[in-house]
């Protein structure tokens, strides 16, 4: 595996741009999507994410590749953005029809799990904006040439919106590729997303091509599973209480695949209940394995926990730091992520910091 070496920030105008979809969270609060009369409004989106994490807590210069319906909804989210301080001049207006028939913007609504009962997402976001887009309705070289972003971000949440997105994606891996980007990939494997359109067959062809295309790869066991088609051995759908001798068999069988790939990262979470899980790490790089055993963490809102543990990631080696030191500041900043609610993150460096170095959670006066 080669190693990760990055452009300078002087020579770029941006730290790092994602790829993918922004959506509309209405959000329930303590209450059931189904029983609920009142909703809180954020904006989300697995990509979208890592951007918003790298720029509010660690302070860097984002930007998102996107695209909305131009109407009030498309307006609040991008405020909402504006709030989050990424940078939103790469986001591409479509002219809305008045109803939604050929262009809409994406809404997700997410309850949170509490004890025996797990958090429930239900997405509404067939033929948006993002979806809808073709390769060409982007300049890429302007974007990754003339400007410059020393990461490129995108997953396979993206790639499953529609028949053109994934050729989005590769589009925008080529041209980063060919200036020189570092290009990360979370395969983001979801269900409900692909089951309408070829089910993990289609999953493992689309991601296969785009992984084999990329330098960063994250994911959990059953991502790599389902959507690349390399299991861990002998553990069925239940990834609970595996050695940890059997994630680096699977990270090392991964490795071998995709010999592109210049760092693996997954993820490692035993979900005792909704609000209590074990929470740690393990991740591949240049032949070496580093891992961050779990620890008992609580939740209060899991959804963005393995976006910001991307994001903590990507900063640690834009910010030049050693691998283990970016593995262990991506563990504490998705663990902290998950401590509020929403989708995106509210911590600060220095509580990742705080976390990285085990200090206790006694209140900060």
């Amino acid at each position: 595996m080669n190693p990760i070496i990055l452009k300078t920030p002087e020579t770029c105008r941006w730290d790092c741009v994602s790829l993918g979809e922004v959506m509309l969270r209405l959000d329930p609060g303590e209450e059931r999507i189904h029983t609920a009369r009142h909703f809180r409004a954020w904006e989300g989106g697995g990509e979208y994410n890592v951007a918003r994490g790298l720029r509010r807590c660690f302070g860097l210069r984002t930007a998102v590749i996107t695209a909305f319906a131009k109407n009030p909804i498309g307006q609040l989210i991008e405020d909402l953005m504006l709030q989050g301080g990424v940078d939103t001049s790469l986001v591409r207006w479509v002219p809305y029809d008045g109803i939604g028939r050929t262009v809409r913007n994406g809404l997700n609504f997410t309850e949170r799990g509490f004890g025996v009962r797990a958090a429930v997402g239900c997405s509404d976001r067939g033929n948006t904006a993002i979806a809808s887009c073709q390769p060409g309705d982007f300049d890429w070289e302007s974007i990754f040439t003339k400007n410059g972003s020393r990461w490129l971000h995108t997953g396979g949440i993206f790639a499953a919106l529609s028949s053109s997105s994934a050729s989005v994606a590769k589009a925008a891996v080529r041209a980063a590729r060919a200036a020189d980007t570092i290009v990360s990939y979370d395969l983001n494997y979801r269900e409900s997303l692909w089951k309408g359109i070829g089910g993990k067959t289609k999953a493992r062809e689309v991601n296969r091509e785009l992984v084999a295309t990329v330098d960063v790869l994250f994911g959990n066991e059953e991502d790599f599973s389902a959507a690349l088609g390399v299991p861990i051995e002998d553990a069925g759908e239940d990834f609970t209480h595996l050695a940890v001798s059997s994630y680096e068999v699977q990270l090392h069988k991964v490795a071998e695949l995709y010999p592109n790939l210049k760092l693996i990262a997954t993820t490692l979470r035993t979900a005792h209940t909704a609000t209590k899980n074990d929470w740690g790490a393990i991740a591949l790089y240049q032949g070496k394995i580093i891992h961050v055993p779990q620890r008992e963490i609580e939740i209060m809102d899991r959804v963005g926990g393995g976006d910001s543990f991307a994001s903590g990631l990507i900063y640690g080696f834009l910010a030049g730091k050693p691998v283990e030191w970016a593995i262990q500041c991506a563990v504490a900043h998705g663990a902290l992520a998950m401590t509020t609610p929403g989708d995106t993150s509210m911590a600060t460096l220095s509580e990742v910091e705080a976390v990285m170095r085990g200090a206790s959670a006694r209140i900060a006066r």
